[in-house]
């Protein structure tokens, strides 16, 4: 039997540049303090791409944003990118490019954006930096909503703790989306199980936890939750409702976090 670990060939399409292919396992993170060894961000792609003078790129990292910028690449800086898993689909997104983790078979593009829908992104990442600096770094979600098949609950300023849950991939004080419901858990406010899924579907490559029940909504068939967490301005489809595994989102202080219920 084959070494299952064994890393696919990554591509990465460039608008006006082409395809790059690249061996995930020669690519490093600039991000120690989000990722464990071997694991890296779709932004340690162009890095890397750079660092091997297929592309050329300035960049830097800006601290009141939490997240590395582009500068300068083919002559331009109105970077974005379209990223999904495999078994996933062109969606939009505003998480940091530097906190996005790659993984094995999926779609990476990086294209032009407008500079308004670059600045409307960084100001919400200004506001979360500041947000968490407002409340002595520890990170508090002004409003978790919880929409079950069968009941609607809302919390205020939900104090949430790192758990570790992903610290093969994450660094151990990472917090990430799915923390919200085991920091809710721990407090008492809720009560839930979760689900190791190695696929689903057509997505052959998973290999997350899922959130499977909370309270007495349980997954069944085609139904179950899903999540989004960010700033208001960009609800559901217009950018906070992507196909990341709460598991390996790591978040910095966003406006709110939403579990809600669907069938699909």
């Amino acid at each position: 039997m084959g070494d299952t670990n064994v890393a696919l060939l990554g591509e990465a399409e460039i608008e006006g540049l082409g395809t790059f292919s690249f061996s995930p396992e020669e690519v490093e993170t600039l991000r120690p303090d989000i990722f464990q060894k071997g694991h890296f961000s779709l932004f340690d792609v162009l890095v890397h791409l750079h660092e091997n003078q297929d592309i050329e790129m300035e960049y830097h990292f800006d601290e009141t944003m939490n997240t590395l910028v582009i500068d300068s690449l083919h002559r331009h800086s109105d970077w974005w990118y379209s990223a999904y898993y495999d078994g996933g689909w062109t969606e939009a997104s505003v998480f940091r490019m530097d906190h996005y983790p790659y993984k094995d078979g999926m779609f990476l593009s990086f294209v032009h954006a407008s500079q308004e829908y670059l600045d409307s992104i960084h100001e919400t990442y200004r506001d979360e930096i500041k947000r968490r600096q407002e409340n002595n770094k520890e990170l508090i979600v002004e409003e978790v909503i919880i929409r079950g098949k069968n009941t609607t609950l809302r919390f205020e300023n939900v104090e949430v703790k790192p758990h570790g849950l992903r610290n093969d991939i994450l660094q151990p004080d990472i917090i990430s989306a799915i923390d919200v419901i085991l920091s809710l858990g721990e407090a008492g406010k809720i009560s839930y199980d979760l689900q190791w899924y190695e696929s689903i579907g057509t997505a052959e490559i998973v290999k997350s936890y899922w959130v499977n029940r909370i309270n007495e909504d349980e997954s069944a068939g085609r139904c179950g939750f899903v999540y989004e967490a960010g700033a208001e301005r960009f609800r559901f489809f217009r950018g906070n409702h992507n196909h990341i595994p709460s598991d390996v989102r790591a978040i910095n202080s966003p406006e709110y976090v939403e579990y809600f219920w669907i069938c699909i």
